[in-house]
């Protein structure tokens, strides 16, 4: 593998050096995994605009579970960029909502991990709280930067209800994977 190489302004030649980690390849591993959870996602049939069940989300409570909040923090904002520049919705109405919604997932579930310090939630506690702050989110950017009509908070409830359902079912799919992972 070549390095490269530059002449920098002071007429001298220097050269760019990067150390790859075990953290380093984890995240990418565990990014590609829900990269293709994503990817898989965007093509299943939605009944309503952006009611789709959040399966990255799995991989990013397992993550969160097994190595940190940082780590699964690292997961989730990496997927939501890659998965833009897959899907082709990097910078779109989106990929705003998206993103914004996998800061507020995030920052919840740092929240929660935080307090918490793994005492009082499991992956199905970390996952609802996760798909009710992303659902929040995204309602709440929807209405501030695309659709500024009160009668989009009419979909709330039907939307917070599908959240939490989905929430519940990841975080049993992430409860299942931890507990095969801890056995296997």
């Amino acid at each position: 593998m070549n390095t490269p190489h530059w002449l920098s302004a002071d007429g001298n030649i220097r050269t760019l050096s990067l150390s790859v980690t075990n953290s380093d390849r984890r995240i990418a591993w565990l990014t590609a995994l829900a990269l293709s959870l994503h990817v898989i996602e965007a093509t299943l049939p939605s009944p309503v605009p952006g009611m789709k069940p959040g399966l990255a989300n799995i991989i990013t409570v397992a993550t969160l579970m097994l190595y940190g909040l940082s780590t699964a923090a690292w997961v989730s904002l990496l997927r939501v960029i890659a998965g833009g520049l897959l899907l082709g919705t990097l910078f779109s109405p989106t990929f705003i909502l998206s993103f914004g919604g996998a800061l507020a997932s995030t920052g919840m579930l740092a929240l929660a991990y935080t307090i918490s310090r793994g005492r009082w939630f499991g992956p199905v506690g970390y996952s609802v709280l996760a798909a009710l702050a992303h659902m929040a989110a995204q309602v709440g950017i929807a209405y501030v930067a695309f659709i500024p009509n009160p009668g989009l908070f009419y979909l709330l409830p039907a939307l917070m209800t599908a959240a939490l359902i989905f929430g519940i079912v990841n975080g049993i799919i992430a409860r299942q994977m931890l507990s095969y992972l801890h056995t296997h």
